[in-house]
C-alpha cells in the first residue's frame, strides 16, 4: 500500500473513530466526515479541510479499498475497511486511528485516548500491540526518540510516511549520560560560591563565640 497523505490518514482515523463512538449514524455522510476531520478537540493538528478536499481523499482511499461507499441511500455514506485490508485486529486498528487523529503519543496516553474505541486492560497490553505493529514489514508504527525533559518516548504511525522528529527530540548530552563543558563550569562555579558562603559563616560564628567568651 502506498503512503497516505495527512488528510487521507485523518479521514481514515475519523471513520474508525466514529464507527465505535457513534454507531447509530455510521457509515458517515460527507458532511459528518468533514466535521469529524475539522474537529477542534481530540485532533492534532487541527485542520480546516473543505468538502472537496475530503471527497478527494475519500476517492483516493476507495481506490485502495480502505474505504467503501454504502449504496442504497439518497446521501452517499462512507465506511472504513482498515482491519481487512491491513489484516489487523480491532485493538491495532484502534491504536492506529488514535495515532492518526491525535499525533504521536506515549503508551499511557494511547491507552487513555483509546478508551472509547477499545478498552485495554493495562499499558503492557497497549505496548504488546504496538510492538506487533512495529515488527510488521513494512512497520506501521515507530517509537520516536525521547524528547528532552520527557519521561517516556512517544509512538507515531507510519501510514503517512516517516514522522517528523523535532530537532529538540534528537539525542542530547542530557539523554546520553554525558555533561557538556559549559555545564561542568557552571556546577564548579556554584560549588565555589557555596563554599565561600560556608567559610564566611564559619568565621562569623567563631568571632561571635570569641566575643561571648565561649
Amino acid at each position: 500500500m502506498r503512503v497516505l497523505t495527512p488528510l487521507e490518514a485523518r479521514v481514515l482515523g475519523v471513520l474508525v473513530e466514529k464507527h465505535a463512538t457513534v454507531p447509530d449514524t455510521y457509515p458517515l455522510s460527507l458532511n459528518a466526515l468533514v466535521a469529524g476531520c475539522n474537529q477542534k478537540t481530540a485532533r492534532h493538528p487541527v485542520i480546516e479541510a473543505s468538502d472537496a478536499e475530503v471527497l478527494t481523499a475519500v476517492d483516493a482511499l476507495k481506490s485502495l479499498a480502505l474505504v467503501f461507499e454504502r449504496s442504497g441511500s439518497r446521501v452517499a455514506r462512507y465506511e472504513h475497511n482498515v482491519a481487512r485490508v491491513l489484516a489487523l485486529p480491532s485493538q491495532s486498528v484502534a491504536l492506529l486511528a488514535v495515532l492518526m487523529l491525535r499525533g504521536a503519543q506515549t503508551s499511557a496516553e494511547l491507552r487513555q485516548n483509546c478508551e472509547r474505541l477499545h478498552r485495554f486492560a493495562d499499558i503492557s497490553s497497549v505496548e504488546g500491540f504496538l510492538d506487533e505493529l512495529a515488527a510488521r514489514e513494512p512497520p506501521l508504527v515507530r517509537l520516536l526518540p525521547r524528547a528532552p525533559g520527557a519521561r517516556e518516548p512517544r509512538w507515531a504511525h507510519l501510514l503517512a510516511g516517516e514522522p517528523a522528529v523535532p530537532a529538540e527530540a534528537a539525542p542530547s548530552a542530557a539523554l546520553d549520560g554525558t555533561v557538556a563543558a559549559g555545564e561542568l563550569a557552571a556546577l564548579k562555579s556554584e560549588i565555589d560560591r557555596q563554599r565561600a558562603e560556608i567559610d564566611a559563616l564559619r568565621a562569623l560564628v567563631q568571632r561571635i563565640a570569641a566575643e561571648l567568651g565561649m
